[in-house]
């Protein structure tokens, strides 16, 4: 075979799993690594994402006096992971390498965390369970540490308010949520961007600090810079070359141009979900689906599942995805999550018969799960509409309808993405709700407002519930009454952050084929492989898996003593 290029180890992606790929693979010796991204900037859905990582025991949360332990973690995943669907040896391995992955990356490189104390996990009801101190996000940076590199870092994400401002995990909660303390933090978070007189003369729009997932990836990129680790953009993925049974390489475009690459060692494909291909959605993800309701990056097309599938992979999990409600904006590239604001006291999701149908306030994955298992074309669960009134408009930060009437783009309302009325029947006939319907439910809703019980969905029982709740509401800080005109809709669509199906792998990381062997030379982590931890037990349940696995990879094909980790 004919090679235009040669590395010792190939990584696919330039999310948290392959950039952590290539700087361990890097530090434990494999020698000459080569990142290859498809577009044209990196970071891809990590880069997008909130940055979180769960990691039970980890350093950051024992420095914060934090008690856990290996049991109690296993036991959590025990009760909330089927045993059906994850082997319990990944369940145990990713529990054992989790923070040596996190120590690894904390001691030799710039990678660094903050412990979130109060981020319950998603099942707190559970065994094992914790309020707080699993999970952790990265520390803020400024985007000018990656020198040339800031522009090609790619834009946005939901760590922003206002497409300006980048906020934490506690931010966030305590501005959208407008809780206590919130203005005095507003003018915080608006000093900090104001003053920064260099970078607003030189750009517009989003600040030079950095939150969540885009913090994670530029630590990682700057780690990868210090070592010389090349990142090839435009460069897409095509196919596996194989030779006596064994990956030795990889074809790839590289602007335009085809190249063979061969690897000495290995390939690591981390290149994501299939999220952004609306045919593998219609193959695989339950209906109604479409690629434009998810919050995942525009290149995450399959690519990775598709070649690893074509070389003998075993594909898993493929019928599920990281559910999230999305709104669709008229105009938008991207739609936004809706997590926050749907959970605050105040507001209800509705389906198109004015019902509700699930706990608004639990976790976003298991609220879209159980309205999938509700979905039926007699009593659809979708489109779904988030119903509020004046009062939680005012009080809570919903966007796009905090936006003064005055500058609502018209086809927001035109193109029934948003509704406002002076009674709930009027609101409900301009989105196509059943007004009876909608108006029965507001009406019992409000009474359960009144004694702090949701006697349907028990909203506000669960710890979790009352995370993104307000405390000065009572008697349920997730139960407010909708009695203030005019009303307000938004539609909301069962939208994703990426798909979890994909390649299996072992303990290793190694690529498995339908017989159980091993796929010499194969490595893969992340969304393009099934998901460890698919019911997300926890915030971080996908950064998580793909950084330790990427780190479990790098450990494998190096040979690498892990005791020198201290």
């Amino acid at each position: 075979m004919k090679w235009d290029h040669e590395v010792d180890l190939l990584v696919v992606g330039s999310g948290n799993g392959a950039l952590t790929g290539a700087v361990c693979s890097h530090d434990m010796g494999v020698g000459k690594v080569l990142v290859i991204e498809k577009g044209s900037h990196f970071g891809g859905t990590s880069a997008l994402s909130g940055g979180g990582v769960w990691a039970p025991g980890n350093y950051y949360a024992k420095q914060a006096g934090a008690e856990d332990s290996y049991e109690e973690a296993l036991e959590y995943l025990e009760h909330t992971v089927p045993a059906d669907q994850v082997p319990k040896s990944m369940l145990r391995t990713y529990l054992k390498n989790v923070s040596k992955m996190m120590d690894f990356l904390r001691l030799r490189t710039r990678v660094q965390y903050r412990s979130l104390s109060s981020y319950p996990d998603y099942f707190t009801d559970q065994p094992g369970a914790k309020t707080g101190h699993r999970s952790i996000e990265p520390e803020p940076i400024n985007i000018t540490e990656l020198g040339d590199d800031a522009e090609k870092l790619i834009g946005g994400g939901i760590m922003y308010v206002f497409y300006k401002y980048a906020i934490t995990q506690e931010e966030g909660r305590i501005l959208i949520g407008r809780l206590k303390g919130w203005p005095w933090m507003a003018v915080k978070v608006a000093f900090r961007y104001y003053t920064d007189f260099p970078w607003l003369l030189k750009r517009k729009g989003y600040s030079r600090r950095t939150t969540g997932g885009g913090a994670g990836i530029i630590r990682l990129r700057i780690s990868m810079k210090d070592r010389e680790i090349p990142l090839l953009l435009n460069t897409a993925f095509q196919e596996l070359l194989i030779e006596d049974g064994r990956v030795v390489g990889a074809l790839v475009v590289c602007d335009g141009n085809p190249m063979r690459i061969k690897t000495r060692k290995a390939v690591l494909l981390a290149a994501g979900g299939f999220e952004r291909n609306q045919q593998m959605r219609e193959q695989y993800l339950p209906a109604p689906t479409s690629s434009e309701w998810s919050a995942g990056c525009r290149t995450n097309s399959g690519d990775a599942i598709r070649a690893g599938e074509a070389v003998g992979a075993k594909l898993e999990k493929m019928e599920n995805a990281w559910w999230c409600t999305t709104k669709c904006l008229p105009g938008a590239e991207y739609p936004f999550l809706s997590i926050v604001t749907k959970s605050m006291p105040g507001s209800i999701v509705v389906n198109p018969a004015g019902l509700r149908f699930s706990n608004e306030s639990q976790n976003y994955m298991s609220f879209l799960t159980e309205s999938f298992t509700k979905h039926s074309e007699e009593t659809p669960s979708f489109p779904c509409y988030m119903i509020f009134d004046s009062w939680f408009r005012y009080k809570r930060t919903v966007w796009p309808a905090s936006i003064p009437g005055p500058f609502l783009p018209k086809r927001y309302f035109e193109e029934k993405f948003m509704a406002r009325g002076k009674s709930i029947e009027a609101l409900a006939i301009q989105m196509g709700i059943d007004p009876e319907g909608l108006k029965k439910t507001v009406e019992r809703f409000n009474e359960f407002t009144k004694t702090g019980r949701d006697e349907d969905f028990l909203r506000g029982d669960a710890a979790y519930d009352r995370y993104y709740g307000d405390p000065e509401v009572t008697p349920n800080p997730c139960l407010g009454p909708i009695i203030h005109p005019p009303f307000f809709a938004l539609r909301l669509q069962p939208g994703d952050f990426g798909t979890q199906g994909g390649m299996v792998i072992n303990e290793d990381a190694q690529v498995l084929t339908v017989q159980g062997e091993v796929i010499d030379g194969l490595y893969a982590c992340g969304n393009c492989t099934a998901a460890i931890l698919p019911t997300y037990p926890g915030p971080g349940s996908t950064l998580g898996p793909a950084m330790t696995f990427a780190y479990q990879a790098a450990k494998h094909m190096t040979g690498w003593n892990e005791s020198s980790v201290t």
